[in-house]
């Protein structure tokens, strides 16, 4: 019935509704065609990357920005389908009303004029009728309005949703080129300073003979081929400010037990798949790779006999030794970035959550665990 209505309606009925006003642009339509515009956005950030001085801000920039408009485009093209399937099924309701609406229309339109002027009480009764029908149009008007909105914004929305697997295709794809072309960059970056030099086999040692984070932490001075050169950074007064190094949640806390009762001194950060893990200050890269039970770990020092150390990412970027700018990249969650049907599918209700991933982040001030929230802001969407 909904379908046959957005056919169905010839003449008298066709001016009836086109004489109503467009409805406004819902929030969720708004929504979806801002995301939108972010994905071509950070197509022409991705553009202009290449030629950058420094491509590796670039492109965390670029990827950045790859992230807020995916996001976004995943939360509006929700908000669409939930706004689609009230609307279709507010009209499923209607559809004896519709019908009925439709039937009239169509027969006042269909009975020709001359019959139309014609009554059998003659003069009088003709009078009778066009009163009878002055008093039934403006109700018969109004209800035709209303149905040109619901129908027009239901064709709206699902032209929206036909429109966003192809941008979202493109915002995947480009996404993907610039975690690519990133991790080249890095690679290839000779400019950074560094404080020391790591020497692999006493790495491998420490390593070795350590059976916790904290014995690791406490033996990081030997990881150096020489000397550390000594650092007089002072970020105290950043501290409650700084941002997360990843886009999140906090699922738990400074000192909460998990599944398994086990209280760990650090916040665990939900995170989608494959986000970008950047430093959230200035500082030296005291060590990254694997480590422990603990999957691939970075540990940044900010300054002195202070330490943030980032578990659970999948890649980690950089060398140990170098002093690295705020917002340097030094690694990649987990997972795999859902693909364009995926997401699509997550759009409707009952998708579940999207953050998949978690980093687990501890801060050590000499030597010992301190909570995590006394240096980061963890309000929501981190």
């Amino acid at each position: 019935m909904i379908d046959r209505a957005f056919r169905l309606i010839p003449g008298l009925a066709l001016c009836l509704l086109m004489a109503a006003p467009l409805r406004a642009e819902t929030a969720a339509a708004r929504a979806a065609r801002e995301a939108a515009a972010q994905l071509e956005a950070a197509t022409l950030r991705m553009e202009q990357a290449d030629g950058a001085r420094d491509r590796v801000k670039a492109l965390s920039e670029t990827i950045h920005a790859y992230e807020a408009g995916l996001a976004a485009m995943r939360d509006g093209l929700r908000g669409v389908a939930r706004r689609e399937t009230q609307l279709t099924a507010q009209l499923q309701s209607r559809e004896g009303e519709i019908a009925e609406l439709l039937g009239v229309i169509q027969t006042i339109e269909t009975s020709s004029p001359p019959v139309l002027m014609l009554h059998p009480s003659g003069p009088l009764g003709a009078a009778r009728s066009a009163m009878m029908l002055a008093e039934v149009a403006p109700g018969l008007n109004a209800r035709a309005k209303a149905l040109r909105a619901d129908l027009e914004e239901v064709q709206t929305l699902r032209l929206l949703q036909q429109a966003a697997a192809g941008k979202l295709e493109e915002g995947l794809s480009g996404i993907q080129q610039a975690r690519t072309a990133l991790s080249t960059a890095i690679a290839d970056r000779t400019d950074l300073p560094r404080r020391f030099t790591e020497d692999p086999m006493r790495t491998a040692v420490l390593i070795s003979s350590t059976e916790t984070l904290s014995g690791f932490a406490s033996g990081l001075s030997e990881i150096a081929d020489g000397a550390v050169i000594e650092s007089r950074a002072d970020i105290s007064d950043l501290r409650g400010d700084l941002p997360l190094p990843v886009e999140g949640l906090v699922l738990r806390g400074y000192g909460d037990r998990d599944a398994a009762g086990i209280a760990r001194p650090g916040l665990l950060v939900a995170a989608r798949p494959r986000a970008l893990v950047t430093s959230p200050t200035a500082a030296t890269i005291r060590y990254r790779g694997p480590l422990l039970e603990l999957g691939n770990v970075v540990i940044l020092e900010p300054q002195p006999d202070t330490l943030f150390i980032l578990s659970g990412l999948a890649e980690v970027y950089g060398t140990a030794g170098q002093v690295i700018p705020e917002g340097t990249p030094v690694g990649l969650m987990g997972g795999q970035t859902p693909q364009a049907g995926a997401i699509l599918s997550l759009s409707g209700e009952g998708g579940g959550t999207d953050r998949t991933e978690t980093l687990y982040i501890e801060v050590r001030m000499d030597n010992s665990p301190v909570d995590p929230e006394t240096w980061f802001r963890t309000g929501k969407g981190g």
